[in-house]
């Protein structure tokens, strides 16, 4: 594995366990693992009901509509979009940043947060720490409506990923398309990561820590098109 992708990840473990993603749903998620080729395919026709400029159109219309099937489409047909760029680095702003793990917030701090939070996910639609910031903003605010919308969002989003899979071997390991994801999944099953190892061909395997002996040691993340996206970019390394 090579180092800049190791650090990618690691750099993305330091700073996720800050966050307080919501509990995953009550209802039971069905696993199927993904035909990416059919995926492929459903979102480059435009007679397609996944065709992606129309889902995105969707994704966008403050709509809670959208289906799971819809959201693994959404998900997962990132990487067969020309803009699809998982090295793409996550916006930061140290005020911003200091803003968000502030005791309490004035009104105009809490707008302040919402503006950033929404410029930031016009770069990067699926920056899940974002879209969790800007839930919590605009819950403070009282704008209960919006903060609805982007919870239902967010949770399809992890959701979608879910969907993939189990996570217990390789076989079932879950698709992400952005290294960071790894470590919100983690988050939002509400375990602690401890290590990271790069497993060939394309797979990252995160251990946890253990909260019972049913505990699985870690899990599995099927992070091909990661990868071959990375040698495409960086064919020398």
């Amino acid at each position: 594995m090579n180092s800049i992708f190791k650090y990618i990840c690691y750099a993305t473990a330091l700073l996720l366990p800050f966050l307080a993603f919501p509990k995953s749903s009550e209802k039971k998620i069905t696993i199927k693992k993904p035909d990416m080729e059919q995926i492929k395919r459903d979102v480059t026709d435009p007679h397609s009901k996944y065709y992606y400029p129309r889902l995105m159109r969707e994704y966008e219309r403050n709509e809670t509509i959208m289906t799971l099937q819809d959201y693994r489409h959404l998900y997962l047909g990132m990487v067969f979009q020309e803009d699809y760029n998982p090295y793409r680095k996550p916006n930061k702003n140290a005020e911003m940043e200091k803003l968000y793990y502030q005791k309490s917030h004035t009104r105009a701090e809490l707008d302040s947060m919402i503006s950033y939070a929404e410029l930031s996910l016009k770069d990067d639609p699926f920056d899940f720490e974002q879209i969790n910031f800007l839930i919590f903003a605009l819950q403070k605010r009282q704008k209960t409506n919006r903060a609805a919308i982007w919870q239902y969002r967010l949770n399809h989003l992890l959701e979608a990923i879910l969907s993939t899979g189990t996570g217990v071997d390789t076989v079932n390991a879950w698709y992400v398309i952005n290294p960071h994801h790894e470590y919100n999944i983690l988050n939002f099953q509400n375990v602690v990561a401890e290590h990271q190892k790069y497993v060939e061909p394309y797979f990252d395997h995160i251990s946890i820590q253990k909260t019972s002996d049913k505990s699985p040691e870690g899990y599995y993340f099927n992070i091909r098109y990661i990868l071959e996206e990375y040698y495409r970019k960086f064919p020398e390394e």
